[in-house]
């Protein structure tokens, strides 16, 4: 009997693999624990062409992505933090902070999980940031400290 494995079977192998086994092995343990569906044509055919769409959506993503780092790339934002008397900032700029200003001056949304934030930026002046977008995926942003 040939199954179509829908999740990883630790003996016998990995999800969307089609694996030939014991009928009574293949009946009443992979499909009735749910581990595999039976490899007829139908199921093989429905399989292809999931796994053709996630491809699709996969390369439709990092193709987003890629545009986001080229934008992040060539961006600038200016940051305005309140100094103290030895002319460092009062805390640090956060990303909450990055985020928000990003947002306010390009538009550009992004989670503050998505930044790669090295060391703390507490002094003024121009800071890279890098951002992690995933895929392996990086973008730089500078980062104008000014204070008040």
């Amino acid at each position: 009997m040939k199954v179509l494995l829908i999740k990883d079977v630790k003996s016998l192998g990995k999800a969307g693999e089609v694996k030939e086994v014991k009928d009574g092995y293949g009946k009443n343990f992979l499909i009735g624990k749910g581990f595999a569906k039976h490899a007829t044509p139908e199921i093989l055919a429905e399989h292809e062409a999931e796994q053709q769409r996630l491809k699709e959506e996969l390369e439709a993503e990092i193709a987003s992505l890629k545009a986001m780092a080229d934008k992040l790339d060539k961006c600038e934002i200016i940051i305005t933090k309140k100094l103290g008397s030895n002319g460092h900032l009062f805390g640090a700029v956060t990303k909450d902070e990055i985020a928000a200003a990003l947002k306010e001056q390009h538009s550009i949304e992004i989670d503050k999980k998505h930044i790669n934030e090295k060391k703390a930026i507490k002094t003024v002046g121009e800071h890279d940031v890098d951002f992690k977008l995933g895929h392996g995926l990086h973008a730089t942003l500078h980062v104008d400290v000014q204070g008040e």
